[in-house]
């Protein structure tokens, strides 16, 4: 938890976009398991996702799996270049202003709600990694990396909020004041 807190202070502003390590190799899945680990934005939102689901839902899952649901839908429209779907990048930091909020406040929604909100949010992240690669690369590839790796962070929440349902409610709130001020943060530097 402190390292994730450390992570957090220590960030500087990063989007969804080229710019992370392993972003220029973006035929391969490899590059796609490994971008959601390089940037701030993507580890916070994944790894809040489990860790939400974990102190609030019966249904542990239900969450994640539509977060990995969307992401993916997300990111074939992304892909398609059929539509524009506008405002990307203040819907991802507004996405972190939420879901830090909805682990600070251990917000209780009924398991269609939680997986209706973030799977919504997760529609924009995924069309964020979608729209911008080269149409020469191998989407299919890339993105089984990326929802993959998506899993393994929501599993890695998981797993935390399980470990802390019972012990303490100090730790996931800083946290997720944390993540609202890193998508606050964002939101600012977006718009």
């Amino acid at each position: 938890m402190a390292s994730g807190l450390a992570l957090l202070a220590t960030s500087g502003v990063a989007l969804a976009h080229p710019g992370h390590p392993g972003h220029d190799a973006a035929s391969s899945f490899l590059a796609g398991f490994v971008h959601p680990l390089t940037g701030a934005d993507h580890l916070c939102a994944m790894i809040v996702v489990g860790l939400w689901s974990a102190l609030t839902s019966k249904r542990v899952w239900l969450a994640p799996i539509a977060f990995v649901a969307m992401l993916a839908a997300g990111g074939l429209l992304g892909m398609s270049h059929w539509v524009a779907l506008p405002g990307v990048e203040p819907m991802i930091a507004v996405s972190l202003l939420v879901l830090g909020l909805m682990l600070a406040t251990r917000a209780k929604l009924p398991g269609w709600a939680g997986a209706a909100v973030v799977g919504a949010f997760a529609i924009f992240h995924g069309f964020a990694h979608g729209a911008e690669l080269p149409a020469e690369a191998s989407a299919m590839h890339y993105l089984a990396g990326f929802l993959l790796a998506t899993g393994l962070l929501h599993g890695i929440g998981i797993g935390a909020g399980v470990a802390l349902r019972h012990r303490t409610a100090w730790v996931p709130r800083l946290l997720g004041a944390g993540v609202l001020a890193f998508g606050a943060s964002l939101l600012a530097a977006a718009i």
